[in-house]
């Protein structure tokens, strides 16, 4: 029996046929052998699900019947995962392509202290090999977050937020503070997750000699990313401001929709439309 963590992998995936076979080519390669993986199709209609389940029978697949969105789909990876005992489950996203020893030291990091609960590698852009995340951090005057670019001279640091990109997570923090936000269909529930974690009394660590890359696929649909960002952050900050960025938060969003208000009426630019129908779509959720 291996002494090593047990450590469910899921990967979540919606018409990924052009990304999913390098993905999981390269997490079947990983030097750590104690993990399973577990493939989560939101119901793809480019034949992704039949290539996975060709080419890696290994997997464990679960296929939503419709497209649940992030955190929902994520989450029936993660159930599936915890009823089996999982140690650590690892959400990654379908266009990555992982180093084979990234995984070996996230959980070295990860088993050194008990209060880390969340733990990402050093993502690097998979075409430019920039990096893409060395670290998060919540801006909570701009109703952003900002990904960080440079890495720091230590073996792991501490992080606002990890993306949901890579995320390590020890199966104790869903004991204690519970899945993904299903509030969220798209982006800002890793940021969600993360802040609930750090609350929980765990650290969210960056581990600077782990890497892997990303090969932005959602680049390929601007409009749709953008009208999922303003939801998904009108979420956010109406759930996270701490109350003394309140009355701030809320002017700048006055100011955020002023500014909309302005382009779509003399601009007339698709962004801006796409931007007004996300603002308006929140006020109707009531979420």
């Amino acid at each position: 029996m291996s002494t090593q963590p047990k450590v469910f992998i899921v990967v979540l995936n919606y018409n990924g046929k052009d990304v999913i076979k390098k993905c999981l080519a390269s997490v079947f390669k990983l030097d750590y052998s104690n993990f399973e993986v577990v493939f989560v199709d939101n119901n793809s209609k480019d034949g992704s699900l039949e290539l996975a389940k060709s080419c890696f029978p290994k997997a464990h697949f679960i296929k939503n019947e419709e497209n649940f969105g992030y955190a929902a789909g994520n989450n029936a990876g993660i159930r599936f995962s915890l009823e089996r005992m999982a140690d650590y489950v690892l959400l990654l996203n379908n266009d990555t392509e992982v180093e084979n020893d990234f995984l070996a030291k996230l959980i070295e990091v990860a088993e050194s202290d008990n209060k880390i609960g969340l733990i990402s590698p050093i993502i690097f852009e998979g075409k430019t090999k920039k990096v893409w995340f060395s670290g998060g951090e919540i801006l909570w005057r701009k109703m952003s977050n900002l990904h960080k670019k440079d890495i720091e001279n230590k073996d792991y640091y501490d992080s606002d937020f990890i993306t949901g990109c890579s995320m390590l997570v020890k199966s104790g923090v869903f004991k204690k503070i519970g899945l993904l936000d299903e509030d969220y269909f798209l982006y800002w529930e890793d940021a969600d997750f993360s802040l609930r974690a750090k609350k929980g009394g765990f650290r969210n660590v960056v581990v600077s000699s782990s890497r892997i890359y990303h090969f932005e696929a959602s680049e390929k649909n601007k409009e749709n990313k953008i009208y999922w960002l303003v939801i998904s952050g009108l979420i956010f900050f109406k759930k996270n401001t701490p109350w003394n960025k309140k009355y701030w938060v809320k002017t700048y969003l006055l100011m955020r929709k002023a500014k909309n208000l302005w382009d779509v009426m003399f601009n007339k630019n698709e962004i801006a439309l796409t931007v007004q129908k996300a603002y308006k779509d929140f006020k109707n959720a009531k979420i």
